[in-house]
């Protein structure tokens, strides 16, 4: 019997089996692979206190870094490239590199850098899921974390000031979203009608910047202009995270927004429908009351009745 493999991260939000774009990648992954991860949300708990996630747990083996995760499962014959060919191979390994030094830089400045994002949308959503004091300290760590990552890879000769890496890293994003897009066409996986690893990093890097509402939306709004991009988040969601780790759908907000709207249309149109018939009714054609016939007495009759209200 195989040993139990499981996963810690980051949970989820905005239909979204996790909002942690490398906890997505390993997600996605064990999908396509068919990988028995037991699930183990962080949110709430001590685990995880540095925010270093994902972490897979085995009886003998403790891997963090989504990369190494992948190698572990592909060791555990859970291999989602065994169809790909070695040019295929290689192109993955590219566009990984691709992603992690054109696209991730301004992921990660979306969610904790950029100052409107991060004090409306990133710390209040971590901060709720970790408990006191870390709540107080974690978030402000990892955005430090994300700030000096940016540094690090971006901070080079010319680009010595945060606002020139800033113009540059969403430049460079920009300009990777339209080759994968190119790269996409219509095509529902990048190697063809199955899902590979180049698959699950693009769904991790970008379903979050997707789905996430930010105030700050300059890389979100020229993502969805790419549609098929659009459109390879919303398959992989639909088709691998039906139900989320709460066994809520992963368009649940989104879904309860459709069916609301659902709902006011139908009332819309019977209201419009009753107006209608209202309006129907004071333009047809109306009849004077018609009065009823009086009967007339004769003298005997009028006596006669006269003494029956008067008897007791």
């Amino acid at each position: 019997m195989a040993a139990p493999l499981e996963l810690s991260c980051w949970g989820g939000g905005w239909g979204l089996p996790s909002v942690h774009s490398e906890s997505l990648v390993v997600m996605a992954y064990a999908k396509f692979s068919g990988a028995p991860l037991k699930v183990n949300v962080i949110d709430n708990t001590w685990k995880g206190s540095r925010g270093d996630v994902p972490v897979l747990t085995t009886e003998d083996n403790i891997v963090s870094q989504p990369a190494k995760i992948l190698n572990f499962l592909r060791k555990q014959k859970y291999n989602a490239d065994y169809e790909l060919s070695a040019k295929q191979g290689a192109d993955t390994l590219a566009y990984i590199a691709l992603l992690e030094e054109k696209l991730l830089p301004a992921v990660l400045h979306t969610f904790w850098v950029e100052s409107d994002n991060y004090f409306t949308v990133t710390k209040p959503w971590f901060a709720s899921r970790i408990p006191f004091p870390l709540s107080l300290i974690l978030p402000g760590r990892m955005s430090k974390g994300a700030l000096n990552r940016i540094l690090l890879t971006r901070g080079v000769p010319p680009l010595y000031h945060l606002r020139e890496v800033e113009a540059q890293i969403y430049r460079d994003a920009k300009e990777c979203l339209n080759l994968l897009s190119n790269r996409l066409g219509t095509s529902q996986f990048f190697f063809g009608d199955t899902p590979s690893t180049l698959d699950a990093y693009v769904f991790g890097y970008l379903a979050p910047l997707y789905k996430v509402r930010f105030p700050k939306v300059q890389l979100q709004e020229h993502l969805k202009q790419l549609f098929n991009l659009c459109r390879f988040c919303d398959d992989i969601l639909n088709s691998y995270f039906r139900l989320s780790l709460g066994g809520i759908s992963p368009a649940g907000p989104e879904t309860v927004d459709a069916n609301l709207q659902k709902l006011t249309q139908l009332v819309n149109k019977e209201s419009n429908l009753i107006e209608k018939m209202d309006d129907n009714l004071r333009q047809s054609p109306q009849l004077p009351p018609r009065k009823l016939p009086t009967l007339k007495l004769t003298p005997a009759e009028e006596e006669s009745n006269s003494i029956q209200r008067l008897s007791p």
